[in-house]
């Protein structure tokens, strides 16, 4: 997908029902592009900041107002009412649980952060591309973004100066730090799993090497992704692949299955790529009932939190950025004042724990059944157009199926990682990202998909 930088010079023959591809001329037109591509890039630069602000929420900032102004420049309807409607919908939650809260002050910086993520930057996005070229282009950067991250998390493993795992400096964390150890591994799932739906269904006016070599990446990407230790991610990771090879067909899926395996074998059991410590990290997710161990006992304690704290308020929830301040006062006494951080350049540090590490239960504690209905069912109208959208596709012949495989792929990923994670860090801003290229799959007019 990464490769895919040049449209082709001729029209693709699409197949039956798609329709022409949509010209651009030069840079001139293609320039509202960069702001995206470095709002997925800018998120490996180290800033010192575990929070917001960084260079890629500017970068996410100028996209918005790029996408404004052409809105205004060209002066076209932005959306149709049904993207307006599900793209919008959240934003309805989040008010209602800002102007409830107990201090609404206090909630308008969770506001802004939550209007950010989950609908200027998925709307911007989604103004901004206008075909399959462009989304390929945004892709693209998704697996350049994970193969710097995977590079340097393996490194890190080699030399022994990743994060603390176990009392040894080898978790690969690449240039996120030990503070915000699911960053480089939520990078490398979405590079892993853009690369493996382009080796599925690679774009046809792809030169020949293009196939293998997304094939390649992919294999590759798995082993920093092992080697993050994040179990939450390998699960998402293998819940999306799985997804994505049934909707690509049955001799793609089994070949692939077959590729992993072997892929599997030899790096985990062949090269002894961190096999010890892979087996005791993947046996433990088995073990989460009965003997967890202490970020397992955390998360469990701050889940049981954020379901007291709706229970209290069930319907607008305890307000955004309410979970830190209501936390104590509903949470058990065995939950830890903090986890320790440390390696990867960083001193040891006591992190402490300010949210449940499950997004849905943290929009149902700070928002209630409002903000999660609002959030949540705009997911799900996503996910299913983009199924649906991909199924039809496959059916005619469409040019790009690539771009749904991958906007399939990504949204069931963060759905199913939103189990085990919630917003925060310098990868938050990536959320948005995704979701709007899922949306612009599912909801985009159909000339803009058509185009090949």
């Amino acid at each position: 997908m990464a490769a895919v930088l040049t449209p082709p010079t001729a029209p693709a023959q699409a197949g039956p029902g798609a329709l022409p591809r949509a010209r651009w001329g030069g840079w001139r037109e293609r320039w509202p592009l960069l702001p995206l591509v470095a709002t997925v890039l800018l998120p490996a630069l180290p800033y010192g900041a575990s929070g917001g602000g960084g260079p890629a929420d500017l970068a996410s900032g100028l996209a918005v107002l790029v996408c404004g102004g052409r809105l205004l420049y060209l002066r076209r309807r932005p959306l149709s009412a049904t993207a307006a409607l599900v793209l919008g919908l959240p934003a309805a939650g989040f008010a209602v649980a800002t102007v409830t809260a107990a201090d609404p002050a206090a909630a308008v910086p969770g506001l802004v952060r939550y209007l950010q993520v989950f609908v200027l930057v998925p709307v911007a996005v989604f103004l901004l591309l206008r075909d399959a070229y462009g989304f390929r282009v945004v892709g693209g950067s998704l697996v350049l973004l994970a193969v710097v991250q995977g590079v340097t998390g393996v490194h890190q493993y080699v030399t022994g100066t990743g994060a603390s795992y176990m009392g040894e400096d080898v978790r690969a964390v690449g240039t996120f730090g030990p503070s915000d150890i699911m960053g480089m591994a939520t990078v490398v799932a979405y590079g892993l799993l853009a690369a493996a739906a382009c080796a599925l269904r690679t774009p046809r006016a792809a030169p020949s090497w293009l196939r293998p070599a997304a094939a390649v990446l992919a294999v590759a990407l798995v082993v920093p992704l092992t080697l993050s230790f994040s179990r939450g991610v390998w699960i998402a990771t293998c819940v999306a692949l799985l997804v994505a090879l049934a909707l690509a067909g049955r001799r793609q899926a089994l070949t692939s299955l077959a590729v992993l395996g072997a892929a599997g074998v030899v790096l985990v059991g062949g090269f002894g790529v961190g096999s010890e410590m892979i087996a005791d990290r993947a046996a433990s997710v088995t073990r989460v009932t009965s003997t967890p161990d202490r970020s397992v006992s955390d998360r469990y304690a701050m889940w049981s939190a954020a379901g007291a704290m709706w229970r209290e308020r069930p319907v607008t929830g305890v307000g955004l950025k309410g979970f830190p301040a209501h936390r104590d006062a509903h949470a058990s006494i065995g939950l830890s004042s903090g986890s320790d951080t440390a390696g990867a350049g960083q001193a040891f540090r006591r992190q402490a724990l300010l949210s449940p590490h499950n997004m849905y239960l943290l929009v149902l504690g700070e928002q209630g059944l409002v903000g999660l209905t609002a959030l949540v069912g705009s997911w799900a109208a996503i996910l299913v157009g983009a199924v649906r959208r991909l199924r039809r596709a496959r059916a005619r012949g469409h040019a790009a199926v690539d771009c749904g495989l991958v906007a399939v792929a990504l949204m069931v990923w963060q759905s199913v990682n939103f189990l085990y994670a919630d917003i925060g860090g310098p990868t938050t801003v990536l959320s948005g990202v995704v979701l709007g290229l899922a949306a612009w799959w599912a909801l985009a007019e159909p000339e803009r998909v058509g185009a090949a």
